[in-house]
C-alpha cells in the first residue's frame, strides 16, 4: 500500500514539474506590467508556416526549467510576426495592412511590428528592457540550454556589460547551466 502511494505521488509530483506553461501576454500588457513591477520583456516572434518556431514550442517554451525562469523574470510575450492583431507600443499604432485570411497559414506579409522591430526571420526572440526599449533580437531555433544562456544575460542586465564579441565569448564561457534538460 506503501508502494502504490508512494508511486502515485510521484506520478502526481512527475506531471505537475512537467506541466509548467509559460504565462504569454501582449505587448500591450507587458507594457502596463512594467509601470507596476519592472522586469524585462522576452517576445517570441513567429508565423505560422515556421516549422523552427514550432519546434521552439514544442520543446523550449514547454521546458519546465525554461517556462518557470520565464514566468519568474520576464513578461512573456507571443507575437506572430505575419498576423492580423492591431499592436500598440510605446503610444504607437501597428498593425498589417496587406495580411490576407486565406494566406493565415502560409506565407503572408509582415507585420508593421515586426518591420519596425527589424525582424527579418523566424523564430526571433527579442529582448526589451524594463522601459520597453528593444534591446537586442536574437534570430533562429534556440533550445533550451541555448535560451538559458541569452535569458541569464538579459534577465539580469549582464547585457550591460558585454562591449565586445569578447566578452560575450567570456560570458558563455563562464556561465553554470542550471537547467535540467
Amino acid at each position: 500500500m506503501v508502494i502504490i502511494r508512494y508511486f502515485i505521488l510521484s506520478v502526481l509530483f512527475f506531471q505537475f514539474s512537467y506541466s509548467q506553461k509559460v504565462n504569454w501576454i501582449t505587448i500591450e500588457k507587458a507594457q502596463e506590467l512594467q509601470k507596476k513591477v519592472p522586469k524585462n520583456i522576452i517576445m517570441d516572434v513567429y508565423t505560422n508556416w515556421c516549422g523552427p518556431c514550432k519546434l521552439m514550442d514544442k520543446y523550449t517554451f514547454q521546458n519546465p526549467d525554461v517556462a518557470n525562469y520565464l514566468n519568474d523574470n520576464f513578461y512573456s510575450v507571443k507575437f506572430n510576426a505575419e498576423g492580423d492583431e492591431k499592436v500598440i507600443f510605446k503610444g504607437r499604432n501597428f498593425k498589417n495592412n496587406n495580411y490576407k485570411k486565406s494566406l493565415s497559414n502560409t506565407r503572408n506579409s509582415t507585420h508593421d511590428f515586426a518591420r519596425y522591430l527589424g525582424i527579418s526571420g523566424y523564430p526571433t526572440i527579442v529582448f526589451f528592457d524594463i522601459n520597453s526599449n528593444p534591446i537586442a533580437p536574437i534570430t533562429g531555433y534556440l533550445n533550451p540550454n541555448q535560451i538559458e544562456i541569452y535569458l541569464n544575460l538579459f534577465s539580469n542586465d549582464a547585457y550591460t556589460e558585454i562591449k565586445s564579441q569578447e566578452d560575450f565569448k567570456k560570458f558563455v564561457e563562464n556561465f553554470e547551466s542550471q537547467f535540467k534538460i
